[in-house]
């Protein structure tokens, strides 16, 4: 029996599609061998890579004045390589400060000896809530944001409005294609796809075209975009089987009825967990109402010893990946687009039951 996987990442995938992967693991669709075994230079990876770019744009209503990238190294790797490609002498990284990832993305932006300025931040809420307003530098290079904050759950829930020529990017990995966003706003989007999209190892970046103009000269090879541009993610090997599985996840999606169906099955998901939080005393929620991430949910109970209680006795049912981050504490759901609707109402009536038997 699977179990219901709250894990804030590596996270659920569709069971349909690991059915079939399964079913072509040995043998993709007459080939003789497996993707994991193709030569990532055959017609037929190209192909795969060549859909799963397509699909991608076309679930976002995406043109050809964007290019997809999938690469590796995480958004870890994205957050000095987005100021050492975009932030050029004389000018100034911007960052809206929001939590843990977007603190790394920033620290990383000094540590190679960019400009760096946080044009807001919610720190002094200990990162409980999105600033509405920002305040750009002097020469913005651009403005960074983490439109999802997986440790502390808050979510921007509008884009922030640039000037036309200040780039907006993201950071998009916990919430990517979980709802419409206008995504034309951004001139770069990244992240991991191990959230909501596929497994781990694939990094996936959307690159506004007029970008490419942009990036800095004289950089190292693997950590200049336009090598990576230039010859379509093919630079040197890709995770080619996880861009296999993202192809296989993006479909999923189209046939779930792209984003604004996703949406709706999210948000009620999420309502399963947020209707308990708003009418108990037993669990309390940490962040503001109106900031609340759909797809990351932290709570606490009464004592920390309630709390591992709850999470040990969510264990024994079958639901796991329930512990809160080790810098937070407390519980966590994360209800990624794969994860399904049984799973929300299944974490709902145990905690009613867990409440009734605890109090």
């Amino acid at each position: 029996m699977r179990v219901h996987n709250f894990s804030a990442g590596p996270a659920v995938l569709p069971e349909e599609v690991l059915k079939e992967v399964q079913n072509e693991l040995l043998d993709y669709r007459g080939e003789g061998l497996s993707v994991m075994e193709m030569s990532h230079r055959s017609a037929t990876f190209q192909a795969i890579i060549d859909d799963a770019m397509a699909t991608m744009k076309k679930l976002m209503n995406l043109g050809d004045d964007y290019d997809v990238l999938f690469l590796q190294g995480g958004a870890s790797t994205q957050f000095y390589m987005i100021p050492l490609n975009f932030c050029p002498e004389g000018k100034t990284a911007n960052y809206i400060n929001t939590g843990a990832w977007s603190t790394k993305a920033l620290k990383e932006a000094k540590k190679i000896g960019k400009k760096m300025h946080v044009a807001a931040t919610s720190e002094d809420k200990d990162f409980t809530y999105i600033p509405k307003d920002f305040e750009l530098s002097e020469n913005p290079a651009y403005l960074h944001i983490t439109t999802n904050n997986t440790i502390r759950g808050t979510e921007f829930h509008f884009e922030p409005n640039v000037p036309d020529d200040v780039p907006l990017i993201a950071d998009m990995s916990s919430n990517f294609l979980s709802r419409p966003l206008n995504f034309k706003k951004y001139a770069v989007m990244y992240g991991g796809a191990q959230k909501n999209i596929g497994p781990a190892g694939v990094t996936f970046v959307i690159i506004r075209k007029d970008m490419k103009e942009k990036i800095n000269s004289g950089l190292p090879t693997m950590m200049d975009y336009k090598t990576h541009l230039d010859k379509g993610s093919m630079f040197n090997t890709p995770p080619t089987f996880g861009i296999y599985v993202v192809g296989k996840v993006l479909h999923w999606i189209e046939k779930k009825g792209g984003l604004e169906a996703l949406e709706k099955i999210n948000i009620e998901k999420a309502n399963y967990v947020y209707d308990i939080l708003d009418n108990s005393d037993f669990y309390r929620g940490t962040v503001e109402k109106e900031d609340r991430s759909l797809m990351n949910i932290p709570f606490r109970l009464p004592t920390e010893e309630l709390e591992k209680k709850f999470i040990a006795e969510a264990a024994e049912k079958g639901m796991i990946g329930l512990k809160g981050h080790r810098s937070v504490g407390g519980c966590r759901a994360s209800l990624y687009n794969s994860l399904p609707m049984k799973a929300a109402q299944d974490l709902a009536e145990f905690m009613l039951d867990f409440e009734k038997k605890n109090r």
